[in-house]
């Protein structure tokens, strides 16, 4: 039997209309438009601070991205936008010299003296605060940002919501209000603090995150990146930005952030649309006896270009090193192209950026992350080529950094021998050096598989 509606004259619906005007309207309701807010250029101090490098000092991608996080605080126009959300963790990221600044927000102002109250940046509760320090608390937490994150819509506010945490707590443990948050249209940054399998040293299988990025790409509108420098932070988080707040551009945004002290490039020329892409061309190494095309992410490109080195003195093989900021990106745009191209038979397809990138250059092809292999193995079909993934499937262990990039079979010389092994299975290099590799590096073939021990 079909639906029955009354006329739009009649009694019944006139009653109802006058009934939700009274109510202040339709529930629920979802507001599209909302006044778009200018986000600085990445030629603004907040942002152009950290594409000059870190000159000598040695600093995380956290730090970074709490640098920026304060100028964004500061800026005269998006300062009172910004809510930066925090579960337990603000003095592990960095982030309690906001507790003085900001102050924590609590509906009824402080109520008991902290017991760091003699310190400068002590846990200051105020009524007036901006930081969200919810405790240990992580659907709390994420809720809160979600609430932040959808008020451009439900209160015609728009706020700018940076939510940091332990990575493994994130959709690990709130990944059904993280469908939501997409479900709702939210628009933010999750953070996802002390990110990899390996990063987060001496903490074991309970904190040590290798799969929050694939979490991420299940979600349709979460653009997620693992950046490895400063720069690449600055350009993600302006581009995310930019399109989430002035172009009103339907997503949120995962980024995953170190805790890993480095020094951090200058380059000449930041390649900031390749960056939002997914991939870019960081650096070459010379070698006269092959070459190889080198694919990393977050902290393991470190290790990467590190056996680009071991290659050219050892070996010597010359590289191409590619910084991957996304292979979930990457993927997307490939799958977008892919559907293009099958419903539009008669038109020249397009390239996805990953092909375009390496298409046309000498080599095998070996991608390592500190995540689980099918995170980079996700882009296979397009790459040309021969294609080999490290990964790090398994559980955590408790260990120095050192040695769990050694058990998950991901550090510098795991990509080194990989790497040799790939010109040996295609016929460019004697197989015998894989072996002699192996011996020098001191790689035991007998040691535990990370996957099942």
């Amino acid at each position: 039997m079909p639906y029955y509606k009354p006329e739009e004259d009649s009694p019944e619906l006139k009653y109802m209309h006058l009934q939700r005007e009274r109510l202040n309207g339709y529930l629920p309701s979802r507001r599209s438009d909302f006044d778009a807010l200018e986000i600085p250029a990445l030629e603004d101090k907040t942002f152009a601070s950290q594409m000059v490098g870190s000159k000598g000092r040695e600093i995380s991608t956290t730090m970074a991205f709490v640098r920026i996080l304060n100028g964004l605080v500061k800026d005269k126009q998006l300062g009172k936008h910004v809510v930066p959300i925090i579960p337990d963790e603000a003095r592990t990221f960095g982030m309690e010299g906001m507790f003085r600044q900001l102050g924590i927000y609590t509906s009824e102002g402080q109520k008991y003296e902290p017991v760091d109250k003699g310190q400068i940046m002590y846990y200051r509760e105020d009524q007036k605060g901006q930081v969200l320090e919810e405790g240990i608390s992580e659907a709390g937490a994420m809720s809160a940002w979600i609430a932040a994150a959808t008020s451009y819509s439900n209160n015609n506010v728009t706020l700018l919501p940076f939510y940091i945490y332990y990575s493994m707590f994130g959709f690990q443990r709130i990944g059904d209000l993280a469908w939501a948050a997409g479900d709702l249209q939210a628009r933010g940054f999750m953070v996802g603090g002390t990110a990899g399998r390996t990063t987060l040293n001496g903490e074991g299988l309970q904190h040590q995150d290798g799969h929050s990025l694939i979490q991420a790409s299940t979600i349709p509108n979460c653009r997620s990146y693992d950046p490895t420098y400063a720069h690449e932070v600055a350009v993600i988080v302006q581009d995310g930005l930019k399109r989430m707040f002035t172009d009103k551009e339907n997503c949120f945004y995962y980024l995953t952030v170190m805790n890993e002290n480095y020094e951090q490039p200058a380059l000449e020329s930041v390649p900031a649309d390749d960056i939002v892409k997914g991939m870019y061309l960081l650096k070459e190494t010379q070698g006269k006896k092959g070459r190889v095309q080198l694919m990393g992410s977050g902290t393991i490109l470190r290790e990467v270009e590190a056996a680009a080195e071991l290659l050219a003195n050892d070996w010597g093989i010359g590289a191409d090193i590619w910084s991957v900021t996304s292979f979930n990106e990457l993927r997307r745009e490939a799958l977008l192209l892919e559907r293009e191209a099958f419903l539009n038979p008669d038109d020249e397809a397009a390239k996805p950026h990953v092909t375009k990138c390496l298409e046309g250059r000498d080599g095998p092809v070996i991608a390592s992350t500190d995540y689980m292999k099918l995170y980079a193995d996700q882009v296979r079909a397009w790459v040309p080529g021969d294609y080999t993934v490290l990964g790090t499937d398994g559980f955590g262990r408790s260990d120095t950094r050192e040695k769990l990039r050694y058990f998950f079979e991901v550090d510098r010389y795991f990509v080194t021998v990989a790497a040799l092994k790939a010109l040996a299975d295609r016929g460019e290099l004697d197989r015998k050096h894989v072996g002699e590799a192996l011996k020098k590096y001191g790689i035991d073939a007998n040691k535990p598989n990370p996957l099942t021990s």
